[in-house]
């Protein structure tokens, strides 16, 4: 079970790192050496997004990605081929970040069965509320995969319960309102969400939105679980290629 992993993690590291790429962004094969660069440097979970033509949740560096990759011809066929490959080869879980309507349209069960045979640990589908999930989330069930939702900080007490109740492996809370890749203010308002966050589910909580620098990294540990790291690394990718990748995730964890 992922929820066993990251406890099983969290006993040996204070705080977690998961980061985020774009399945055929440059292009797969960058897309697999940027997997194996996070790895090598200490990366605990991953997010394979699935490029997709309108990721309402991303912010402009994402969504600038999922286009590209797009353009270059990525489709989900090979994307899940290459996630199958990734999974075989790394030994952390990996999780895959999409939008409903690529279940919907390959169909909601034999997509979440293709995911377990693939070696996926979970999803994060973050246009689909879990009052209309109910057919993904009785099949993830049945695979024993984890469905994870996202609290924020407009989200109730009581919404906030909604959502744990319906989620296993952990909460993705995000730091601020919007979309992803713009500044965020680490700040004691924040710690004051996390706090909230603590207080609604027993689940294990990950920290996204924003989070770039060695900085934010360690404002997060002890408030949080596990820190995600997204769009800072596709700049690192564009600034300095593939091989920048490395040096930025050690940098982020206090490494040389």
């Amino acid at each position: 079970m992922l929820e066993s992993y990251i406890r099983s993690r969290r006993e040996q590291k204070e705080l977690l790192l998961m980061t985020h790429i774009v399945l055929g962004y440059p292009n797969f094969d960058d897309s697999l050496r940027m997997v194996e660069a996070m790895v090598e440097a200490g990366v605990d979970l991953m997010e394979l997004q699935i490029p997709f033509s309108e990721p309402m949740a991303d912010g402009p560096v994402i969504l600038k990605a999922n286009s590209d990759a797009l353009a270059a011809g990525a489709r989900v066929e090979k994307s899940l081929q290459i996630a199958e490959k990734i999974t075989a080869s790394f030994d952390i879980p990996f999780l895959f970040m999409t939008y409903y309507n690529i279940l919907f349209r390959n169909g909601v069960d034999a997509f979440v069965a293709r995911m377990a045979d693939i070696g996926i640990r979970g999803s994060i589908i973050p246009d689909l509320p879990p009052e209309e999930g109910g057919d993904y989330l009785a099949a993830m069930a049945r695979h024993d995969l984890a469905p994870i939702h996202i609290f924020t900080p407009n989200s109730t007490d009581e919404r906030m319960k909604l959502l744990s109740d319906k989620s296993s492996g952990f909460i993705y809370t995000v730091a601020r309102k919007g979309v992803t890749g713009k500044d965020t203010a680490f700040s004691d308002d924040l710690g004051d969400y996390l706090e909230r966050c603590r207080n609604a589910t027993s689940l294990p909580l990950a920290l996204g939105f924003g989070v770039k620098s060695n900085e934010d990294f360690e404002f997060i540990r002890a408030k949080a679980d596990i820190a995600v790291v997204g769009s800072e690394t596709i700049r690192v990718v564009e600034r300095g290629g593939v091989a920048a990748v490395k040096p930025f995730i050690r940098g982020l964890q206090g490494g040389a």
